[in-house]
């Protein structure tokens, strides 16, 4: 997991994303944009031991294992795909 910094420290975010992948482009835009602190990872570019791991983390909160995935507070909210209403709602609003 990479950490990226910001002034929005209420929530745990972390994000699952792909290197390539150009919705999770806009949600990590989208976080930058909203000053929030989280973490991702891109899982197309993890090997090994951290691969299985991060894909066994990915497959409890979205078993599909699409990207991306966004969970907050451990959980307590996941969202799956670029939805930039859902993500402001969860992020701004204390969810």
């Amino acid at each position: 997991m990479q950490k990226v910094p910001g002034k929005n420290k209420t929530h745990k975010v972390k994000a699952f994303t792909l290197s390539t992948c150009g919705w999770c482009k806009k949600t990590k835009k989208l976080l930058k944009d909203l000053d929030v602190e989280y973490e991702y990872v891109d899982i197309d570019l993890v090997t090994g031991e951290e691969a299985e791991k991060v894909r066994e983390e990915l497959r409890k909160y979205n078993p599909r294992m699409s990207a991306p995935t966004l969970v907050v507070d451990d959980g307590k909210d996941v969202i799956i795909g670029f939805n930039e209403e859902e993500v402001r709602r969860c992020l701004e609003n204390g969810g």
